[in-house]
């Protein structure tokens, strides 16, 4: 099983989040350390092709795997390109 790196970005999100969304989104964080490329996540293109992302309920988890450890790089609305953006202002 991998190590679970949640970066700053994701963390906050993750701490303003109901209850429900928070155990969704915990459930399929947990399932990723297990499996990190389950059949639901695909690879980004581009220059983010580092990374994968996987989506739960109205969520979308970016992440990628470095050695033995789960980096979850950020959490955000799944119908909204905010992830994207985010994402490639960290690139």
């Amino acid at each position: 099983m991998l190590k679970l790196n949640l970066f700053k970005r994701a963390v906050k999100f993750l701490n303003k989040l109901p209850p429900k969304q928070f155990r969704q989104i915990d459930t399929k964080i947990r399932a990723l350390l297990i499996d990190p490329a389950p059949p639901d996540s695909s690879v980004l293109k581009g220059r983010a092709s580092i990374y994968r992302r996987a989506d739960i309920g109205e969520y979308r988890i970016v992440y990628r795997v470095v050695g033995d450890t789960l980096e979850v790089i950020l959490i955000g609305k799944r119908n909204d390109d905010e992830v994207y953006k985010a994402l490639q202002r960290m690139l």
